[in-house]
């Protein structure tokens, strides 16, 4: 099925995840299925880009045991393929969109600055994973346990406001994730206590902030890569 299957993955699991927590939630969000969609959707980039990432320069030993390839090639790849995927994935939510008569508003051309934002972080992940993962390979069994914790901490499919005022305040604060998330949604379904511009800052921090440590680790330690694959 090719490219197709990037949006008709998103459909599929949104119409599960719909059926599973409609109930539980639908009444207090408007379009719920394109704010469950959209948390998907950003969620999944961000954990399949880190997940193919951090496994992007020991999957390719061989080829850097022969010859001389930039190190960091192999994780910039692995992450924007998947970049590339998620822009077919966008046509799945304008799909929703209209079928659950969402207005498209001219805020929602917006929506670049979270997904820029996201790739910028998903970068510097990736490179930080990638470099690590050559000295500690369980990091690929741990990171898959983390994933799993970050998923429920982000407030995909469920709204934030249900949880402790305390859990709120760590997620709303310290979830980069949760930032682009609510940006998405912020320009796309708007609806009060989905945030607003101090997200914008906080996204543009923490991608350039990750993106400064994966560059930093990743260079520091790219020599000593060939004696450990």
């Amino acid at each position: 099925m090719g490219y197709l299957w990037s949006v008709l993955s998103p459909l599929l699991v949104m119409i599960v995840m719909v059926i599973v927590f409609s109930n539980l939630f639908l009444s207090d969000i408007q379009y719920f299925p394109v704010y469950l969609l959209i948390g998907y959707m950003l969620f999944s980039f961000m954990s399949n880009s880190s997940t193919r990432a951090l496994a992007s320069v020991v999957q390719n030993a061989g080829i850097l045991k022969k010859i001389y390839v930039p190190k960091y090639i192999f994780t910039l790849a692995s992450v924007t393929s998947e970049f590339v995927n998620f822009f077919f994935s966008l046509g799945a939510l304008l799909l929703v969109m209209l079928i659950t008569g969402t207005p498209i508003t001219w805020r929602f051309f917006l929506v670049i600055i979270p997904i820029i934002q996201l790739y910028v972080f998903c970068i510097g992940t990736g490179l930080f994973l990638a470099q690590i993962t050559v000295f500690f390979r369980d990091v690929m069994h741990i990171w898959s346990v983390v994933i799993t914790a970050w998923m429920y901490l982000s407030a995909i499919f469920y709204p934030v406001t249900i949880l402790p005022e305390k859990m709120q305040n760590i997620i709303s604060n310290y979830n980069p994730l949760y930032f682009y998330i609510t940006m998405f949604r912020n320009f796309t379904i708007g609806g009060p206590g989905m945030g607003g511009t101090n997200y914008a800052v906080r996204g543009a921090i923490a991608a350039g902030l990750m993106l400064l440590i994966g560059i930093i680790s990743f260079s520091r330690n790219k020599n000593k890569f060939i004696l450990y694959l």
